[in-house]
Parts: C-alpha cells; structure tokens; sequence
C-alpha cells in the first residue's frame, strides 16, 4: 500500500563566514600570481554577491563534505519529532565527495554514530539532489521506510584553489562578448560555493508545517546531446570524454584533468531550450496547469538563467509569472547539489504559505543535460 510521503522539516549548514566578491581570490588564491581577468565579468553576469567557502585565506579545509552534511543533519533534527536514533534511511547526495571511495553516504553514516541502518549515494552533479531525494521518497511511499533523510551537500572550493590550475587556464574567446564565451576552467571558480541542507521526509504531516510530495520526474536527454561539464577526464574530438585512467601522473597534472570543466558554447545552445521542454513534459504528464503553481523555486548556477529559463517557458506557452519565482543564489552562492533544499529552506521559513499553495521545484544539470522537477502542496 502506497503511503503519503510529507517533507516535515529542512534545514541548511554553510562554513565559516560569507565571503564576499572582493574577497574571492584572498581564498582561491591567484593563477599564475595575477588576479582573474574573468572574475568581474563573471560576477556580473552570475548576479552572486557573497558565499560560503569551507577554507581558510591560507587554503586549509576547515570542514570536510561529510562534516557539513552531518551539521545540517543534527540542525534538522533539532527541530524534528524523531531523533538521530530513529533515522530509517540516510539518502546522501554530492558531486564533491571527500574521496572516491568509500561512498560518501557511508563516511556521512560513520558521523552520526547512530544505528545501523540503510544509506544511499547518488553521484553526478546537480541533479544528484533529486536522485537521493527520489530513492528517500521512494522509500517512504513505499510503506518500507516510516521516514527518511535526504542530505546534500558540496565542498567544491578545494578543487578551486590556484594551485589547481596550470598556466593554459587562460584560452579565453570573446571575453565579455558572448555571455557564456568567458573561459571553461577559470569561470567556474567564480561560480560555486560549499554548504549543506536536507530535508526529513515521513509518512504522516505531524503537528507541524508540513509539505506533501505530489511528485517527483527526471529526464537525461544524454541519448541526444554530448557531454557539456566534466572532471577527471578529457573530452575527444568526437565528444566523448578520456577518462583520467588512460592518462599517466604527468599528463593528469599539466593538463589539470581534476579541474572542473565545462563546454560554454553547449551550455549556451542547450541549457535552457531542454530545461524547458522538461518542465512542460511534466506539467502536461501530471495534469498540472501553470497558473495553479503558487510558487517556483529554481537552482540557477547564474542570474543570466533566471530570466532566460522564465521567458522559454513562456515562449512555449507554459509561462509562470516572475513574481512567483524565488531564488538565494545572490545571497549564498551555487552549491550545486545542495542548492534547491537550501532554496527551499530560507523560503519555508520566511514565507507564510496557506494551506493548498503549490511549489515547483525545478533543477537542471549540465553534465550531459539532465533536469528534474517536484511538485510540493503545503499541508
């Protein structure tokens, strides 16, 4: 027998204190002894004012991954009916692990030194969030789990730091021009942010504010478009990826091979197109009108898409208003995977929703272009 499945609670975890725009490089430290060309221009074009970083100005970790996610999971709690002990299942979620092995979910269960109990990675990047979340919504729905934690979280900023980069970071076309044109390697570092945030799920409301998941959809279009971000590899000419086991020590480091990347021109063609025709696949699958959505909460890696993903949607007759539209990323930067609960978070706790109000939840993921979407229903 299906059960409701209900978020009961959230919660949200960043390091240290905001680091501001002027501040950046004080942290990441500067390539090649020179600060970044493409930082202003970046920073312009992303709308991000401050973030959180897990380091110190002289680029020592202060918290590893698993620690912010045990943070965020203990502040859950804290405001929860059940207790650490009574943790069902932990689905954990990360594009950042402390280390390739073992999962992540694992060294985050070893943490909280609670119970034995089932646990759940999801890898990848943004989306990864949803992936977790779906398995601890699974779980719940199913009657198997009375409650279950999914928990996000990133430390990305060590694999940010100077040290990281070689001198070829600086292939650079059409600076300024084209938007998404600033630089594959460097522009990232103006981009993302550490932190952490989770969200209990059961299968009653309790006395409460409550959530109910309605739904919860994804869709990879990798079957149609190549690979746009990437790490530990190198992409071919035919758009496949190399990975990193086929190179040697050497050729890892001068070609950076552990530095994020990302292709700014599929980015700029296909991003926000599928993001649409996903979002319209999923409202027209559920029945879903767009003017009964109360609210839309999106994960945007930059303001630049926020406008964009708006007015596809509404070019392809679905469009929301953007007065419901709600987003942080200016106050706490791109977490990536941790994003969308962290979003949700600060909403839940500085709006007042009535009971019956929708809210979208939108993600995408520019790995290889995929994107999800959750209907919640405040209680």
């Amino acid at each position: 027998m299906k059960n409701d499945v209900f978020i009961t609670g959230t919660s949200c975890y960043f390091p240290n204190k905001p680091v501001s725009n002027e501040d950046m490089e004080d942290f990441l430290g500067l390539i090649t002894g020179k600060h970044s060309r493409v930082k202003p221009v970046i920073l312009k074009q992303n709308g991000i004012k401050q973030r959180y970083y897990a380091l110190t100005k002289e680029q020592k970790i202060t918290h590893t991954n698993a620690e912010m996610a045990v943070n965020s999971i203990l502040q859950l709690l804290k405001n929860s009916d059940i207790s650490n002990s009574e943790i069902e299942l932990l689905s954990c979620a990360t594009s950042s692990p402390d280390q390739m092995l073992p999962s992540h979910a694992s060294m985050v269960h070893g943490l909280l030194k609670n119970k034995p109990l089932e646990i759940f990675s999801a890898s990848g990047i943004c989306l990864s969030c949803l992936q977790a979340f779906k398995t601890a919504f699974w779980g719940v729905l199913s009657g198997e789990k009375r409650n279950a934690i999914c928990s996000t979280s990133e430390l990305t900023s060590a694999t940010l730091l100077s040290k990281n980069y070689d001198i070829e970071y600086e292939k650079c076309a059409d600076l300024g021009v084209q938007p998404y044109m600033a630089l594959e390697k460097d522009f990232l570092r103006f981009m993302l942010s550490d932190g952490a945030s989770a969200v209990l799920l059961q299968n009653n409301p309790g006395n409460g504010k409550a959530l109910h998941v309605e739904w919860v959809e994804m869709t990879s279009y990798a079957n149609e478009l190549p690979t746009c971000m990437y790490m530990g590899a190198e992409r071919k000419e035919n758009g496949e990826l190399k990975s990193w086991k086929s190179f040697n020590n050497l050729e890892r480091t001068e070609q950076s091979l552990f530095v994020v990347k990302q292709d700014v021109k599929l980015l700029g063609a296909h991003a926000v197109p599928y993001w649409a025709k996903h979002i319209k696949y999923c409202l027209e699958k559920h029945n879903v009108a767009p003017e009964s959505i109360s609210y839309v909460l999106p994960h945007v890696s930059s303001m630049f898409f926020y406008d964009k993903i708006i007015n596809e949607l509404k070019g392809i007759g679905i469009g929301i208003d953007e007065s419901k539209w709600f987003t942080n990323l200016s106050r706490v930067g791109n977490i990536a995977s941790a994003a969308i609960f962290a979003i949700l978070d600060e909403f839940w706790k500085t709006h007042e929703l009535k009971s019956g109000e929708k809210i979208l939840l939108l993600v995408p993921e520019s790995g290889r272009f995929s994107y999800g979407t959750v209907l919640l229903s405040v209680v």
